[in-house]
C-alpha cells in the first residue's frame, strides 16, 4: 500500500536535514566518548528500513570536529554509498569546525582560498537550495559578509518554482541555553532584510546539538540536532552540559503551501505496536464496522497486556 487519502495532498519535495557529525581523527572518540563514525551510520541503517525516498540530504555544518582530511574521507565514505542506494543529492554546509580548504577538497573536490565562503546553490527538482556559509575561520560565531548578502540577494531576486531554502550553520534564532550568546550568528537584522519579501520558505540550521523552531523575517526557522551528542537544556542558566543521548535527525517535507518539519531520534527501541503495510491494507479493505471492532480489540488486548 502506498498511499491513503487524506485532507493534505502528498509532499512536492521530501529532504532529510542532519547537522553536526563532528567526526574526528580515525579510531578516535569526540570527547573521548562518542563515535561519531557509528552514530551518523547508525543513522542510515534506520532509515534506509522506511521505503521513503529523499531527494536530497543536507548536512548543515560542523562535519569534522577539527577539519581534518581524512575525517571528511570517512564522512565521504559513509555518505555517498547511502545517498545513491537512496537516490538523494548531497548537500554540504560549512560549519565553524570545519576547514574551508579541506572541506572543499575533502567534499567538493575543489580548490580555493581560505578567505572565499563556501556558498552554493542547488536546484532540486524546482526547489532552490541554498548553501550558506555563515563561518569566520579561526572562530566559532557567525557572521555573514556584505558580499555573501549582496550575493544572496542577487540570487533571490528571480523566484525558484517551488521557492527556496536557505541552509546555514548558525541559525538566526535566540537560546534558552546562555552560553550560545557567545557563539551565535551576529548582525542578524542585515540577513533578515535580505530575505524579507522573497521565496524563501524556510530556513535550515545547526550548531545548537538540539532541536528547535523558531521564524526570523517572517519565515519558518529549524534546526536539527546532532548526530554527536546533544545539549542538556535542562542545566542552570547560563551553563551547558553536553550529553551522549536524544540524537536526532530531522525529515523535511515541503508542501505547496507549507513545511513540515519532522524530528527523528537516532537509534533502536523496543516495539510498542506495529501495524505492517500488509495489515494496514487488510485493515482498509473492511468496512467501517468491522475497522472499529478490529480497533476496539486491540485496545483491550493492549490494556489486558497481551
Amino acid at each position: 500500500m502506498s498511499h491513503i487519502a487524506s485532507q493534505h495532498p502528498a509532499p512536492e519535495h521530501f529532504i532529510l536535514h542532519v547537522s553536526d557529525t563532528h567526526f574526528v581523527g580515525d579510531g578516535d572518540l569526540l570527547h573521548e566518548r562518542i563515535d561519531s563514525d557509528k552514530n551518523l551510520a547508525e543513522l542510515f541503517d534506520g532509515f534506509t528500513k522506511a521505503n521513503a525516498r529523499p531527494e536530497a540530504i543536507v548536512f548543515t555544518g560542523d562535519l569534522a570536529d577539527t577539519g581534518r582530511p581524512d575525517a571528511y574521507e570517512r564522512l565521504r565514505a559513509i555518505v555517498e554509498p547511502a545517498a545513491e542506494k537512496l537516490g538523494a543529492q548531497v548537500i554540504w554546509v560549512m560549519g565553524n569546525h570545519d576547514e574551508r580548504v579541506a572541506f572543499r577538497r575533502g567534499l567538493l573536490d575543489e580548490e580555493a582560498d581560505q578567505s572565499e565562503p563556501v556558498d552554493r546553490v542547488y536546484d532540486v527538482n524546482g526547489l532552490r537550495i541554498i548553501a550558506l556559509d555563515s563561518t569566520v575561520p579561526g572562530q566559532h560565531h557567525g557572521e555573514i559578509s556584505d558580499e555573501q548578502l549582496a550575493w544572496l540577494r542577487r540570487e533571490l531576486e528571480v523566484p525558484a518554482p517551488d521557492g527556496t531554502l536557505i541552509a546555514l550553520h548558525h541559525p538566526p534564532v535566540p537560546s534558552p541555553i546562555g552560553l550560545v550568546a557567545l557563539i551565535e550568528l551576529r548582525d542578524q537584522e542585515r540577513l533578515a532584510e535580505v530575505i524579507r519579501g522573497t521565496d524563501v520558505r524556510g530556513i535550515l540550521g545547526g550548531h545548537l546539538h538540539y532541536s528547535t523552531t523558531s521564524t526570523f523575517a517572517g519565515v519558518p526557522v529549524s534546526v536539527a540536532s546532532a548526530t554527536c551528542y546533544t545539549q542538556d537544556l535542562a542545566v542552570a542558566y547560563p551553563g551547558a552540559r553536553g550529553q551522549d543521548g536524544g540524537q536526532s535527525y530531522n525529515l523535511v517535507h515541503v508542501y505547496g503551501d507549507r513545511v513540515l518539519h519532522s524530528v527523528v531520534p537516532i537509534g533502536q527501541f523496543p516495539t510498542v505496536y506495529e501495524m505492517t503495510p500488509e495489515m494496514l491494507e487488510a485493515f482498509m479493505n473492511m468496512t467501517p464496522d468491522e475497522q472499529l471492532a478490529a480497533v476496539n480489540a486491540a485496545a483491550v488486548n493492549a490494556s489486558a497486556g497481551e
